[in-house]
């Protein structure tokens, strides 16, 4: 009953990177229409400022020789059609300015506000766009409510500029009338531009009122439950058990590896019991340090001393050493340069038991305390886990 339950007020944890993430990837951004009105409104006006005078020029150019044609082309419908073409090409490149810093304005406000996004998830049909209850939901929303406020307040803004901007060019408004007909349409195109650009920066008003308004209503909506919290933890993260299970997979896969390798070694050296390390040295390489290629305690050593003794591998018994070489050396990792004297002693011996045993030496002696520096002692006993 209480997962049914999730409304709003049971949101109290703030999104995570993750859930902004996906919002994201299904194309649910912070957006102002405010914003974006707002721009393209100013940077048109801007335009239109700038390149008015030229535009007027230009456009009454246009209009003269559009208009002033003798009896002769007007009755030329090749003429005329050629001429219409002329005029509207003319009209296209003069507006083509304002045009593309519109589609700048458009490009740069919602990038400004919510940064580049793209997803084809947002063009993805819902069902719930087209239910009928949802739809009135929508309709009759707290957020509907706001685009209602917003849509007076823009009126009651933009209309009271106006007003304003015609209160102050009353005088010059009705001085037209008694103006030729070039500094007329000179005098109006001026006060049309900075009513036009005065009314877009009202917009300002607005636009700084709803992007504050926005971020929090899109903060609020990715709010996210204690559940929801812990479930993200858990798929991101691995859940516990599976988790376990992978390392167990894991631990597995290193022993079998590691045994099938073991008949490689050259040595394993045994605490006798608890221990047990096998190394390969590769006398005919580079000569570099023998290799771990094998250590487990209890039954994995057990295990080892199994192996090593199926495939008749030397077994020597040095607690102390079978201890540093398992704590201080990592699998498929040569031994640590201060073991290099006790190992090579340990080395030598198997060798020179090897000859002894084809009648080629002597008996061989292994020293019962080999050098191994205080550092890389290890007193403690390690319990195997699979964790």
């Amino acid at each position: 009953m209480a997962e049914d339950q999730d409304s709003s007020a049971d949101k109290s944890q703030e999104p995570t990177p993750r859930r902004i993430e996906k919002a994201r990837e299904e194309g649910d951004i912070v957006r102002s229409r405010e914003l974006n009105t707002m721009a393209i409104l100013i940077a048109g006006s801007a335009a239109i400022w700038m390149f008015g005078n030229y535009m007027v020029g230009a456009m009454s150019g246009i209009a003269r020789q559009t208009f002033d044609l003798d009896r002769h082309q007007v009755f030329d419908t090749a003429y005329l059609f050629q001429m219409l073409q002329t005029s509207v090409m003319g009209g296209m490149k003069l507006l083509l300015p304002v045009f593309a810093v519109l589609l700048v304005a458009a490009l740069v406000a919602p990038i400004g506000l919510g940064g580049w996004n793209f997803s084809t998830k947002a063009l993805a049909p819902k069902a719930s766009r087209l239910s009928p209850l949802s739809g009135l939901k929508r309709m009759f929303g707290a957020k509907s409510l706001m685009e209602l406020f917003k849509a007076i307040a823009k009126v009651l803004v933009v209309a009271s500029m106006a007003l304003l901007i015609f209160y102050l060019t009353m005088d010059r408004l009705m001085a037209i009338a008694g103006l030729d007909v070039t500094a007329a349409m000179s005098q109006s195109v001026q006060i049309l531009m900075m009513a036009i650009l005065v009314m877009s920066a009202a917009t300002v008003i607005i636009a700084v009122v709803d992007i504050p308004f926005q971020i929090h209503s899109y903060r609020e909506k990715l709010k996210m439950t204690h559940q929801q919290v812990k479930d993200e933890m858990k798929d991101t993260e691995g859940r516990p058990e599976v988790k376990q299970r992978v390392r167990q997979l894991q631990y597995q896969m290193t022993q079998n590896r590691m045994m099938s390798e073991l008949p490689q070694a050259d040595v394993v050296v045994t605490n006798p019991q608890h221990y047990a390390v096998a190394l390969r040295y590769d006398r005919e390489g580079q000569g570099g340090a023998p290799v771990l290629i094998a250590k487990g305690v209890d039954m994995m050593a057990m295990k080892i001393r199994e192996v090593a003794n199926k495939h008749e591998i030397p077994v020597v018994e040095s607690p102390m050493l079978a201890r540093a070489i398992y704590y201080h050396t990592q699998l498929k990792q040569e031994i640590p340069e201060g073991l290099f004297k006790a190992v090579a002693q340990v080395l030598a011996y198997v060798f020179q038991l090897k000859a002894f045993r084809r009648g080629n030496a002597r008996r061989p002696y292994l020293p019962k305390q080999l050098p191994i520096p205080e550092e890389l002692q290890h007193q403690g006993r390690y319990q195997e886990t699979t964790e």
